[in-house]
């Protein structure tokens, strides 16, 4: 009797294609006679003053409207027993101190309590002047001596609510600009294709 011979299955090879060598933009590009690469120039970055450098590393919080108070009543009250402990009362140096402090609390309230900063300033100017406005012992004395010392002294009140109104100002139109733009961006997001768009 004959036996069937078994094969053994031979794997077919398949012929291989030869690699390409990689080719560049600028090769192909040549290659193909019709596809062109373009650099884009990159562009020197602006240089930041370092005014804008330093204030960026200042803390940021969010005060809310009675925390901007606290804050510069607080701030103020401070300074004003530092100044009577160490110059006599200086008037001049406390309205110095009093300007910062101004553009800190409208710097550093939240966007919702902006129309705040103008307000509480002037009352931490007030509280602060108690140390050194002087007076008698009595409390109608010393009143009447905070009152005085507000009213010799007011230029430096309205330089401070000043400052704190017009930086409350210009942080509010910067926050309406960006609404605006979120808006106008939003918008075109949103917006179906018409007609015109679908053909």
């Amino acid at each position: 009797m004959e036996q069937p011979r078994t094969r053994t299955p031979r794997h077919q090879q398949r012929p291989q294609t030869p690699l390409l060598p990689s080719v560049g933009p600028a090769e192909a590009s040549a290659a193909s006679g019709s596809a062109r690469v373009y650099r884009a120039a990159s562009r020197p970055g602006r240089a930041v003053p370092p005014v804008v450098l330093a204030l960026r590393r200042l803390p940021n919080p969010r005060l809310t409207g009675l925390g901007s108070g606290l804050f510069a009543a607080t701030t103020m009250l401070v300074l004003g027993g530092l100044d009577w402990l160490l110059l006599d009362g200086s008037p001049l140096v406390y309205g110095l101190l009093f300007l910062p402090v101004s553009a800190l609390t409208a710097l550093w309230v939240r966007p919702a309590d902006l129309v705040s900063a103008p307000i509480v300033v002037p009352i931490a100017f007030a509280v602060g002047m108690v140390p050194i406005a002087g007076g008698a012992s009595g409390l109608g004395s010393r009143i009447m001596a905070v009152v005085t010392a507000l009213a010799v002294h007011a230029g430096w009140l309205y330089g401070g609510t000043l400052v704190a109104g017009l930086i409350a100002t210009v942080r509010k139109v910067r926050l309406m600009g960006r609404r605006r733009q979120a808006l106008a961006a939003g918008a075109t997001r949103g917006r179906r294709p018409g007609k015109q768009d679908a053909l």
